[in-house]
């Protein structure tokens, strides 16, 4: 690499269902200001990291963009992800225009493009799968995936195109462990991917982490991004803090035992922090 030092590679893979494969562990781009996203790529992948989770709605790809073209690592290796937010517009040539400025702005294949949001009272998201489908097709999209899908949606999905999506990146953290959603994804072969997967930093203080973290000697973030390794989950964890980016990295030298996943497992309470899937239009 041209910055940030070499690069350690230590990570897991999950299938997916179109023949590739991604990342179990990712960092989320959300919120990181334009101003420092560049930075905090370039340290993400020295850490180690391997999938970069970006969105038009971030604000930021320009920036990702421009970090991607000052390392020098393997492409093949990394997963660069992004979606279409769509809250203007929905049609055919709204999509289009968003992913090329996406492309445009990364300066790269995009690895996995997803649909933001399924905004089912507009009722288009079979629609924009569609064109995203197209895209696909076209080779300028590897893989199809979506986010903050319901069942319901995913099953319209399937059943108008034939077409599954490789992933599903929804809210999921200890409080909201989303299990009849990802049983749905097991029988499809749609991967789960977290995001929030902190719960906003809400569940760091929960006694019950915070127990199984002393007895493994690690922190509480790393205890919960391994229960979400364990469970089969991919994760995108979010930081701009150097220290706490290689933090979250290091989750694969322990174990959590069946009694503490067990005891995670009981922390569900069906919390939401972020917005409902029917809610956002």
């Amino acid at each position: 690499m041209r910055r940030g030092g070499t690069i350690k590679v230590m990570q897991t893979y999950l299938p997916l269902n179109d023949g590739y494969r991604m990342p179990a562990l990712g960092f989320g781009l959300y919120k990181v200001p334009a101003d420092q996203t560049e930075q905090v790529v370039l340290e993400g992948v020295a850490a180690g990291y391997l999938m970069v989770d970006g969105a038009e709605f971030y604000a930021n790809e320009a920036e990702v963009g421009k970090a991607l073209r000052s390392i020098e690592v393997d492409r093949s290796l990394l997963t660069v992800t992004s979606k279409f937010w769509g809250e203007d517009s929905q049609d055919r040539d709204a999509v289009l225009a968003s992913f090329e400025a996406t492309e445009k702005a990364l300066g790269t294949v995009v690895d996995v493009y997803m649909i933001h949001w399924p905004r089912p009272q507009r009722n288009q998201y079979v629609d924009v799968w569609r064109t995203l489908i197209e895209l696909r097709d076209e080779g300028r999209i590897r893989s199809v995936g979506v986010s903050n899908f319901t069942e319901a949606h995913l099953q319209r999905l399937i059943d108008e195109t034939g077409v599954v999506p490789v992933v599903n990146q929804v809210e999921l953290h200890p409080y909201l462990q989303q299990e009849p959603l990802r049983a749905f994804h097991r029988e499809h072969g749609i991967v789960t991917q977290a995001w929030s997967p902190l719960g906003r930093g809400n569940v760091l203080e929960d006694p019950v982490i915070r127990e199984i973290a002393a007895a493994h000697g690690v922190t509480s973030a790393q205890v919960i991004i391994r229960w979400h390794l364990q469970l089969g989950n991919s994760v995108i964890p979010k930081s701009a803090h150097p220290g706490r980016l290689a933090s979250n990295l290091d989750v694969f030298g322990f174990e959590l035992s069946d009694d503490d996943m067990a005891a995670v497992g009981a922390l569900e309470r069906g919390q939401r922090y972020g917005t409902s899937p029917d809610e956002r239009q």
